[in-house]
């Protein structure tokens, strides 16, 4: 055969070495739009280093070798003992150990911490989503532990280290540790209150004895666990550490790992307690109000792992296109590509900004913000991890059939990209929350509307946006049967508002004429032709300044 009919030709370079945070301009301008003078220098300095990390061709290696060798579970030594343990690759346990020492478990205790944390999450797991669970499991478990300071000092120091230890040991000799969490059961789900696993108390203060099943339990090496269980009280709050003061292994068997459509680098669990030791957290009867801020916690990391998902895929095709040429030039310059693309960029945009705002809003920590976030965290995590599976499947077939082989990556984020809807609460689950939040705590709704009214005046497709939804707001009636419809539009206004406040004019614009303004089809690359969307895919293009 001849040589000449292998030469590759048309084809376009990998998307690597280059810094994953630089090239973002939405997420590096949000960094510097919320962080103080003070720490913006550290702060960009480390959010750089990751970033170069991330676009490395090592980090690369990594995420795709822990999704080729998913993780094993091993329930007995070879002389019987149940020992109860999984088995990563080393590229997982590489993942782990840069993100702690990255700071991606320590938000809580340094200045600007979440909007640091939460962009080094952004950034970091472009590489690799699945080992973000553990991260964000970790980071979350710290404000349901500071309901009990005892419990606290002990544990927060390890949760928020920059050193990660595998390998189960007693949490004394570690130099950092890990935490999942278990809190939904096989004939319940979502609904936890139905739980069945029964807490014995002992004689000990706060000590118990578990007994029953975790249907999902979530990082099943880490150190320790939040779980709810019936305790004589009630519905209560429990910490499970694997291994035990004296040495010993903690009764926690699991039984299963699940078998996932995507997320496969990462282990997802059922597990048996049979006399488990458990310290309780909170008091007991009130294990929902004790969790309830872990939960919180990983439902904004579910906006910001949808957003990370979106803008790596969107990179990618614009990457892409900006490379490929077809029907005698690139496709970044045919108009209807550029069309595809703006629409994909204003998506990955509004859903990073978004995301950035409600980890400012934690760092403030105001009365006024954590009313706002009472509403924007439920209405965000609705609407942004809805959008990132149809995102991600249109930016792979903006790569046609090379996006759809295993080997461009893309497939991997597509199996990925439901997961942020389902887990901590799937969407009925939110946009309940977001009506009860409405109906119970008006004090959310007055944050949230002074929020959006910031940019009020900016944008008369905004305007119309903001006076239709007050409408649908004084509207309670049948209110639940609409509650998607509702939240939709309130993430939509919130985007919009703080697009028009903080974007360019060519994003704001073309956001608020196709989700506001309603000149926008049912698909993507519909946007009006009249705008600026040749400045909107420029910005986007993952290429740093």
């Amino acid at each position: 055969m001849a040589a000449t009919t292998h030469t590759v030709t048309n084809q376009v370079p990998p998307l690597v070495g280059y810094d994953v945070f630089a090239a973002d301009r939405a997420l590096s301008e949000a960094v510097e739009r919320h962080i103080e003078p003070g720490v913006l220098p550290v702060a960009r300095e480390e959010l750089g280093a990751l970033g170069r990390s991330a676009g490395s061709a090592q980090a690369q290696e990594w995420g795709a070798q822990a999704n080729e060798h998913p993780p094993v579970l091993r329930t007995h030594d070879r002389y019987g003992n149940r020992i109860d343990e999984v088995e990563f690759h080393p590229a997982w346990h590489r993942l782990l150990g840069h993100a702690v020492a990255a700071g991606l478990t320590d938000a809580w205790g340094r200045p600007a911490g979440h909007v640091r944390r939460a962009a080094g999450f952004l950034v970091w797991t472009q590489a690799e989503a699945g080992h973000g669970c553990p991260l964000s499991m970790t980071h979350a478990a710290v404000p349901a532990l500071r309901t009990d300071p005892v419990l606290a000092a002990e544990w927060e120091p390890r949760l928020t280290s920059y050193v990660y230890e595998e390998g189960l040991r007693p949490a004394p000799e570690k130099a950092g540790v890990l935490f999942g969490m278990g809190m939904t059961e096989k004939q319940g789900g979502t609904d936890v209150r139905s739980n069945t696993t029964r807490a014995e108390p002992l004689a000990g203060d706060g000590e118990y004895l578990l007994t029953g099943h975790k249907w999902f339990c979530s990082a099943p090496m880490s150190d320790g666990f939040l779980v709810l269980a019936q305790a004589p009280g009630g519905l209560s709050c429990f910490l499970v550490p694997r291994v035990l003061p004296d040495g010993s292994r903690n009764a926690f068997a699991i039984q299963r790992l699940k078998d996932k459509l995507g997320n496969k680098s990462n282990a997802s669990s059922e597990v048996e307690f049979d006399g488990t030791w458990a310290r309780r957290v909170g008091e007991e009867g009130r294990g929902v109000r004790t969790i309830i801020e872990m939960v919180a916690a990983t439902r904004l990391d579910c906006v910001v792992g949808s957003a990370a998902l979106m803008r790596q895929a969107v990179a990618q095709a614009i990457h892409h296109a900006t490379y490929r040429s077809a029907f005698g030039g690139l496709l970044i310059e045919k108009p209807l590509m550029r069309n595809v693309l703006a629409d994909l960029a204003l998506e990955s945009e509004a859903a990073t900004v978004l995301a950035m705002r409600l980890a400012s809003a934690y760092d403030t920590d105001t009365e006024e913000e954590r009313a706002f976030l009472r509403i924007a965290v439920p209405a965000a995590k609705y609407w942004v991890t809805k959008r990132c599976t149809p995102v991600v499947g249109e930016a792979l077939e903006c790569l046609g059939g090379n996006g759809y082989v295993e080997e461009s990556g893309m497939p991997r984020l597509l199996r990925e990209a439901p997961l942020n809807s389902i887990w901590e609460g799937s969407g009925n689950v939110q946009a309940l929350d977001v009506l009860r939040a409405l109906q119970r705590e008006p004090q959310a709704l007055d944050a949230f509307l002074r929020e959006v009214g910031k940019a009020r005046g900016a944008d008369h497709r905004l305007d119309a946006a903001i006076k239709d939804l007050l409408t649908e707001l004084a509207d309670l009636e049948g209110i639940e049967a609409r509650a998607r419809r509702l939240v939709e539009r309130m993430a939509l206004v919130l985007q919009g508002s703080l697009l028009v406040r903080w974007a360019p004019p060519e994003v704001s614009d073309a956001f608020c004429a196709s989700r506001l303004g309603g000149d926008w089809g049912a698909a993507f690359g519909t946007l009006p032709h009249s705008l600026d969307l040749a400045s909107v895919v420029t910005r986007a293009r993952p290429v740093a300044d």
